[in-house]
């Protein structure tokens, strides 16, 4: 099989029909071999209906069915562990990604050698204030923090070679930071292409501003994941350490300047008077702490078992 299109989804019953036809007569028109997996993720509208009456008709085309809502980040992962193909096409249902590029991000995986290859939607049609400024925003801390120099980090369309998604796990809010678990997992290859945009014909945006506060928050999460994911203590160990020095630092200090006045006959205060006394406890405590998370995060990365983050309630056409 040339190539899978994976597609998550969530109350798009209006568009599915539409885009079905347009990616059929692009992969029909270059020859390809394809399949089509839908990922309805808890859809409260017809758009199950919708899928199960397209893949009646046309056997590419295949369904996954959430049994509510669990993420888009989910709905990639369900669709990476089904596709088959040579190269694996991520688009929104939303019509606003243009099935016509796909042949030319298939040739740049299969004949340029790419691992991934990222949309970059250098015209939108979206809102600036609500959408564009925010999204321009992020996607410059997400370079500086991951260094992986892409425009458009959260471009739903992107072209990847299979093995990019047999070894990456996207969960949680990640669908965003894919190309970084890539560099993260070896594959360094990363293009990016500039694609159309295009105005949203039906429905409405699920873009709101706790999207776009959520997205920060996992930039700090993939930023740690990247850093120290694979060695926690280094993290909190370091933390630890320093911690320790400012407080055997204080309490050194505290003891000099006690044997100090009683050498000379000077006045003395308690040590409990002592301001530098209370600096010493706290910061040994904070560095006790520190270790102890370093420990428990190196406990629960040897012991974590790999677990479903989503329940599936029907599939399609899958063998």
């Amino acid at each position: 099989m040339n190539i899978s299109v994976v597609i998550p989804l969530l109350n798009e019953q209006d568009s599915l029909k539409e885009l079905h036809d347009w990616i059929a007569k692009v992969m029909l028109s270059n020859h390809f071999l394809y399949e089509i997996i839908f990922i309805d993720d808890g859809s409260t509208d017809d758009s199950w209906k919708v899928i199960s009456d397209l893949a009646n008709k046309n056997k590419a085309v295949k369904g996954i069915r959430f049994l509510k809502n669990f993420g888009k980040s989910q709905a990639l992962h369900a669709g990476f562990e089904k596709a088959q193909g040579e190269v694996v096409i991520t688009m929104d249902a939303d019509l606003q990604d243009s099935p016509e590029e796909v042949p030319d991000l298939y040739n740049m995986i299969v004949k340029d050698g790419f691992d991934l290859v990222s949309g970059w939607k250098k015209k939108r049609y979206d809102s600036v204030i609500s959408k564009n400024l925010p999204s321009k925003l992020f996607n410059w801390a997400a370079r500086k923090t991951s260094g992986v120099k892409l425009h458009d980090f959260n471009c739903g369309l992107k072209a990847y070679n299979i093995d990019v998604v047999k070894n990456i796990d996207v969960n949680g809010e990640m669908h965003r930071y894919i190309p970084v678990l890539s560099k993260n997992s070896g594959f360094t290859n990363i293009g990016e292409k500039v694609v159309q945009h295009q105005a949203r014909k039906y429905g409405v945006t699920k873009f709101g501003m706790n999207r776009f506060l959520h997205g920060f928050l996992d930039l700090i999460t993939i930023w740690f994941i990247s850093r120290f994911g694979k060695r926690p203590m280094h993290l909190f160990g370091a933390l630890g350490v320093i911690m320790f020095v400012i407080g055997f630092t204080a309490a050194g200090y505290i003891g000099f300047m006690k044997l100090y006045k009683l050498a000379n006959n000077l006045k003395t205060i308690l040590i409990t008077d002592n301001p530098w006394f209370y600096i010493s406890l706290v910061t040994m405590i904070i560095g006790t702490q520190f270790f102890v998370a370093g420990f428990l995060g190196e406990i629960v990365l040897r012991t974590k078992q790999d677990k479903k983050r989503y329940s599936i309630k029907d599939e399609l056409n899958f063998s």
